[in-house]
């Protein structure tokens, strides 16, 4: 029975509202009885009570077949919403709700297993967070940051280009390709992130240097992408460390190849930001900077 509030506004039955949302989705009454455990009369009724409430048609019925209206199609849209709405109330008055939820930014290169078991230490000390990360260019992941899509970031970034609350230097190597090497070849081909991305113009600036012609030979914003494309022979790449992978080989100092320390890995969180992402970044960084076990 729907409640008259004291403005005389009608409140719809959430019970009503679910009726016409699972009537909608299966096109047939008979299909949406079976789903709601009912009769096709009883949600019939509960269809004509809630076009009544509503003072409109919601849904046109035809043979065989069963469609929202305009004025359906709006009220579903809210249908939506306060269906999971009642569920998270639900779900909060059980105790079991996520209550708070931490937008995280990471590189590709940081995407791993070991991120991971930090983020999932994290989340055994706080059930109530829920964590959305999100992977990507370093400079996607500030620019997103920036518009305030993220709640923290770890990036990289040229050193002291922006102040950070962690930072520290990054170690980058040339890498080349163990079994098809490329780096001989003329013009040097280069396997780079896409145009404005990290350490693109280092390498064309190090291998002019050399007096040396080059060309793109592949560009993507995959780091597993570059990794691939650099093991299987297409060209040297300039890359963290930590992407060294199987199939990889360093160029040594004898290639002429300049050393690049312009880079640093850093954490980014607001000045405002509450405990929770404060100690999120603190985890985070004691990824970064624990040593990996050989």
């Amino acid at each position: 029975m729907a409640v008259i509030a004291k403005s005389n506004r009608v409140l719809l039955e959430l019970d009503l509202l679910r009726a016409l949302l699972v009537v909608s989705d299966c096109a047939s009454f008979t299909t949406a009885a079976m789903q709601l455990h009912s009769t096709q009369s009883t949600v019939s009724q509960k269809i004509r009570r809630l076009e009544d409430l509503a003072g409109h048609r919601l849904l046109t019925r035809g043979p065989g077949q069963v469609q929202p209206t305009e004025a359906g199609h709006l009220v579903l849209g809210y249908a939506r919403q306060l269906l999971a709405l009642n569920e998270q109330l639900v779900d909060s008055l059980a105790g079991v709700a996520v209550t708070v939820t931490l937008r995280l930014g990471v590189p590709d290169d940081f995407a791993t297993a070991r991120t991971t078991r930090r983020l999932a230490a994290f989340n055994r000390r706080h059930a109530q967070v829920k964590l959305e990360v999100t992977s990507g260019l370093s400079r996607d992941l500030m620019q997103s940051y920036d518009r305030g899509e993220l709640d923290l970031v770890l990036v990289k970034q040229k050193r002291n280009s922006r102040d950070a609350v962690y930072s520290r230097p990054e170690t980058l190597l040339w890498i080349d390709s163990a079994r098809s090497p490329a780096f001989a070849r003329d013009p040097v081909p280069l396997v780079t992130f896409p145009q404005r991305g990290l350490y693109r113009d280092e390498m064309i600036a190090a291998i002019e240097a050399l007096g040396r012609r080059w060309r793109i030979a592949f560009s993507s914003s995959s780091l597993g992408g570059i990794q691939d494309a650099v093991a299987d022979g297409m060209g040297i790449s300039l890359l963290p460390r930590r992407a060294l992978a199987r199939g990889h080989a360093v160029l040594s100092r004898r290639s002429g190849l300049a050393a690049i320390d312009s880079y640093e890995v850093a954490i980014f969180h607001r000045a405002s930001a509450d405990a929770l992402v404060q100690e999120l970044a603190r985890e985070l960084w004691r990824g970064v900077t624990t040593p990996r076990p050989v």
